[in-house]
């Protein structure tokens, strides 16, 4: 409990310090320089007890609800707009203060005005959240929080506030400094807030975290996946997390169950398997996805340890958990197995059965089982095949010294900083330079006339921008500045794309069905500027580098 809770804190400081906050920071000051001498204190606890309670509930709320994702950023950006209000005009304060009246007999311009702004912004911090709240937010969604996760939140929380309480209280020493203007330093502020709370709305905040580097990611990400915290988080999530270990393996425990939708790939009749079935042997269980790069490339070992290992009493068992709608389909998933090649058993795991009862947080992931049906190692991502496959041969009880087998069709990822993998649909759209989203709906889009900067991507023409993908009308056109080797797309429906590197026209891409397709293929890393032009109804979901 301790080490999640000083993760938490440290975490929680290091994101209040990092370019997420910087949209925040002008309300922040603003609210600590009204009101009475505790009101940046209220600003700050509102804060926490909003960022709390909605990162625990919200996922759960919401779904529950069948609520739009967005809504509570929208309720926040209104309740901005709001205080805003209540520094202009002493009779919307007080009509807004009446509910607090049970709770303070103070004027809204104080500490109940400044709780209500905490409230507001804390729902707009919730995104800011890293990797150490990941495993929150999916318990909170699966309604399995626990008083672990209640105290890493709001140790978080307290963590993130206490940098935003400084400047409250530099926004308080602001309005001393100027008491005897306030008459007009109050207007001001509302301006502040509201200019602030409008440039929320239309997604100012996520741009401007595309401009300022992530100055801080690398302490964060040293504090958030210690050894210490892994362990802690794994605890949380009643599953290992087992990191690669050299020389003597430990014993994990029992392996949960193969949970899946009850469909089943390359079994005889199409029947389900079961680990306990499988005892006597070991397996290998591969957490994938068919549209996923990093998925792909470990394909060709896999499929080379089970020829190899396959005799010898090792199991390859593939665990579909999809990541779009159309990887649901199980003809889908059927014919990229035929394609792929792949030849061992793959559940498919609709309902994230599997993946629950695992809580794994990957694709690709590989956990190894022994003979007793116990989690001896893991690995996740791409790479560490030479260590996978002595595992394996020591689980076999074959000589773990003897040359690795040969893989044919590897494609090792590169080493060199690129492009990371960018979602097209608004769901998950990030790093969006163009004109603004209008959402579920086909709507005209004007790309920039100036270049784009790294990493960034703009749309052109007619598109209709869902949850998960683009749809292409009528002069559809995306452009993309990036760093790769190559420039994978996954693409759905039937059509063509154009493809644009520079300015130069490559092969296009017929596009038929959806799966992953490669438009740019590379001798080495560069940074290029990529723009496609689309026929109607085309769709495109995410790119992937290598």
């Amino acid at each position: 409990m301790l080490v999640l809770i000083v993760t938490g804190l440290l975490a929680g400081v290091i994101t209040a310090l990092s370019p997420c906050v910087l949209p925040v920071l002008p309300i922040v000051l603003a609210g600590g320089a009204t009101g009475g001498p505790r009101r940046p204190y209220a600003v700050i606890a509102g804060l926490v007890a909003s960022f709390t309670v909605f990162t625990l509930a919200a996922a759960a709320l919401l779904s529950a609800l069948h609520l739009p994702d967005d809504l509570l950023r929208d309720l926040a950006i209104a309740l901005l707009f709001i205080v805003a209000a209540t520094l202009v005009s002493r009779r919307v304060a007080d009509l807004v203060a009446r509910p607090f009246a049970v709770l303070t007999r103070r004027r809204f311009g104080g500490e109940s005005g400044g709780f209500l702004l905490g409230v507001g912004l804390g729902l707009v911090f919730v995104p800011c959240a890293g990797p150490v709240l990941a495993t929150v937010s999916v318990l909170a969604a699966n309604r399995e929080v626990g008083v672990d996760a209640v105290f890493l939140t709001l140790a978080y929380a307290v963590g993130a506030a206490l940098p935003l309480l400084a400047v409250a209280l530099g926004g308080r020493r602001v309005s001393r400094a100027l008491a005897s203007r306030m008459a007009v330093l109050r207007p001001a502020l509302a301006v502040v807030v509201a200019a602030t709370a409008t440039a929320i709305a239309f997604g100012a905040d996520r741009r401007l975290q595309t401009f300022v580097p992530g100055y801080t990611e690398a302490l964060q990400e040293r504090i958030e996946r210690s050894d210490a915290a892994e362990r802690e988080l794994a605890r949380l999530n009643d599953v290992e997390r087992v990191a690669d270990r050299e020389g003597e393996l430990e014993d994990f425990g029992q392996a949960p169950e193969v949970a899946g939708s009850g469909v089943w790939l390359n079994t005889p009749g199409g029947g389900a398997l079961t680990l306990a079935s499988l005892r006597g042997r070991v397996v290998v269980l591969d957490f994938w996805t068919y549209s996923c790069i990093n998925c792909l490339r470990t394909l060709p070992y896999l499929k080379a340890w089970d020829s190899s290992y396959r005799k010898d009493g090792l199991t390859i068992l593939g665990v579909h958990t999809p990541e779009f709608a159309f990887e649901r389909k199980a003809a889908n998933v059927r014919g990229a197995v035929r394609d792929l090649g792949i030849r061992y058993p793959v559940a498919l795991d609709n309902n994230f059965g599997t993946w629950n009862a695992w809580g794994n947080r990957y694709w690709p992931a590989k956990y190894l089982i022994d003979r007793r049906g116990h989690v001896r190692y893991a690995h996740f991502g791409e790479g560490e095949y030479d260590r996978t496959e002595q595992v394996i041969r020591q689980l076999l009880g074959e000589d773990v010294g003897s040359a690795t087998v040969a893989v044919r069709g590897a494609n090792s990822p590169s080493r060199e900083p690129i492009t990371p993998e960018t979602y097209l649909g608004h769901e998950r759209l990030d790093r969006y330079l163009g004109s603004e989203i209008v959402r579920d709906r086909e709507t005209d889009y004007r790309l920039p006339t100036r270049t784009l900067p790294a990493s960034t991507l703009a749309y052109g023409g007619r598109v209709r921008v869902e949850a998960e993908r683009i749809v292409a009308g009528r002069g559809a056109s995306l452009r993309l500045s990036f760093r790769a080797r190559d420039v994978h797309l996954v693409l759905g429906g039937r059509g063509r794309v154009e493809v644009l590197v520079d300015g130069k026209a490559l092969r296009p891409v017929a596009v038929r069905g959806d799966r992953l397709y490669t438009l740019v293929r590379g001798a080495r890393v560069r940074d290029g500027r990529l723009e496609l032009r689309f026929s109607p109804g085309v769709s495109a979901y995410a790119f992937t580098f290598g």
